[in-house]
């Protein structure tokens, strides 16, 4: 039991990113893999695209979208908050389905404090989408970067690259991943839950 399957490694690709050679996602509605589909079939010129969205999300009970949302609007490389207050103490930045286990926890500790934004698009990834997050949120607003990965897997080394080159000035990035280890899963449900709980509870503070 693991956060992902052995056979897909996120930073495999993302190490191989350079150039807007390919596009990686990890949407987290069924809106934005429609119009993720959509702009790929729509768009003149054709690169490859690595989807990263697990099978769990199928039947995740929040992981709906309203059928406007299908008929109208665009894939969004990001989402922005709509539940947490306008000024929050922490901003995290998540891709995939721990935001939804980030958005249980927040809930049920009714933490208004903390928002949360998801990087639907890791690759291509603009200095200005970041700039555009961050300016959502006042100065001295906590950031962290959240991955259910350990530390030296996943996308927290490319986060980090971005984040150095474009924000780092303006606002430290923190982050909450597993502790470094040499493969993805522990092999352990317990554990793996166990783990699971502490990243989460580290992100939220």
């Amino acid at each position: 039991t693991g956060p992902e399957p052995p056979s897909a490694r996120i930073e495999r690709y993302l190490n191989l990113s350079a150039s807007d050679n390919i596009q990686v996602c990890n949407v987290t509605t069924p809106a934005q893999y429609f119009h993720m589909i959509r702009r790929q079939m729509k768009r003149s010129w054709l690169k490859p695209l690595i989807v990263m969205t697990p099978k769990s999300l199928l039947r995740h009970p929040e992981c709906v979208s309203p059928l406007g949302e299908f008929s109208e609007g665009c894939f969004q490389k990001y989402i922005p908050d709509d539940w947490a207050s306008d000024k929050p103490s922490r901003l995290l930045i998540c891709s995939g389905k721990v935001y939804y286990d980030l958005h249980d926890a927040r809930k049920e500790g009714d933490r208004k404090d903390v928002a949360i934004v998801r990087l639907e698009q890791l690759y291509p990834l603009k200095d200005e989408t970041l700039h555009e997050i961050v300016g959502r949120y006042p100065e001295g607003t906590e950031v962290y970067w959240v991955q259910e990965e350990p530390e030296n897997m996943g996308p927290c080394v490319h986060m980090r690259w971005h984040w150095d080159r474009a924000v780092k000035r303006e606002r430290p990035l923190q982050w909450s991943a597993r502790e470094i280890s040499a493969s993805p899963a522990t092999g352990s449900k317990r554990r793996h839950k166990q783990e699971q709980h502490e990243l989460i509870e580290r992100a939220l503070g």
